[in-house]
């Protein structure tokens, strides 16, 4: 028995080191005219970020939109505290747009208005 919780343990530490250069994202990119570019792939029902959301600061971000379904889509940004839209659009198939937002410490929230997604809250602005 002892045995087989070697085996097995080994396995899943050569497994979390396989998978490690792939669990983690990116730091967000600032440009030299201090905007600061979030990727998002948006799915069915959900988005993905090539970037980390975590320990943003206040300014301007840009947030670069792909639909990677084979249905329409949408984006929708808002402000966290006081929910003022940001701004918003619908994304065909496979298409790419671009949200230019000023972020405050107030934060932000995002979603798909068109399918069923959840808000995800970006409140840890600093």
């Amino acid at each position: 028995m002892q045995f087989f919780k070697r085996i097995t343990a080994l396995f899943v530490l050569l497994a979390a080191v396989a998978a490690a250069p792939f669990a983690t994202a990116g730091t967000p990119e600032t440009r030299a005219d201090g905007v600061t570019v979030i990727n998002l792939d948006q799915y069915g029902g959900h988005f993905t970020a090539d970037e980390t959301l975590a320990d943003l600061k206040a300014g301007e971000y840009e947030f670069v939109v792909t639909n990677k379904t084979d249905k329409i889509v949408g984006f929708q940004i808002q402000n966290f505290k006081t929910h003022a839209g940001l701004d918003m659009f619908p994304l065909e198939p496979g298409q790419t747009r671009i949200s230019r937002v000023s972020v405050t410490q107030d934060g932000v929230r995002f979603r798909c208005p068109i399918n069923p997604t959840p808000w995800y809250d970006l409140d840890n602005i600093n």
